[in-house]
């Protein structure tokens, strides 16, 4: 499962870096291979997600051609125990999230057909909370 190695700080605010406004600036077209995964709205995706979908995806290609995986769950998101009464400062990290916007490439892929990545991304795309897209390099 994905999660940085260490971080300056444990826990986060909400608004640092976390926003959900706005278009993706960066990150927002392909890269590396032929075919990727669009992201068309803004959520947060959490490790357990992101790493569904790239089971899904490899499994799906039968471990052939490459997989990029293009968002990292840095942000950390915090909970409170149930049934636990206001105050007594914030909750401990629970799982680790990445922030995604409308135009950000999830997943890229190369070395297979355009037919197996169509459907292999679309197999990932079900494991995500977001709406996607396939996008294709123009040749």
């Amino acid at each position: 499962m994905l999660s940085p190695k260490r971080t300056k700080y444990r826990k986060r605010q909400r608004h640092v870096g976390t926003s959900l406004l706005g278009k993706a600036t960066r990150g927002n077209s392909l890269s590396f291979g032929d075919f990727g995964l669009m992201s068309l709205e803004s959520a947060w995706i959490t490790n357990r997600q992101i790493e569904a979908a790239r089971q899904a995806l490899t499994r799906h290609i039968k471990r052939g051609g490459k997989v990029w995986i293009r968002v990292f769950p840095d942000v950390p998101y915090t909970k409170k125990p149930a049934e636990t009464r206001m105050g007594k400062g914030k909750g401990n990290p629970e799982h680790w999230v990445a922030v995604a916007k409308p135009g950000l490439l999830l997943f890229e892929l190369a070395g297979v057909p355009q037919e197996l990545a169509e459907e292999a991304l679309r197999l990932a795309a079900s494991k995500l909370p977001v709406k996607t897209k396939f996008v294709a390099r123009r040749m």
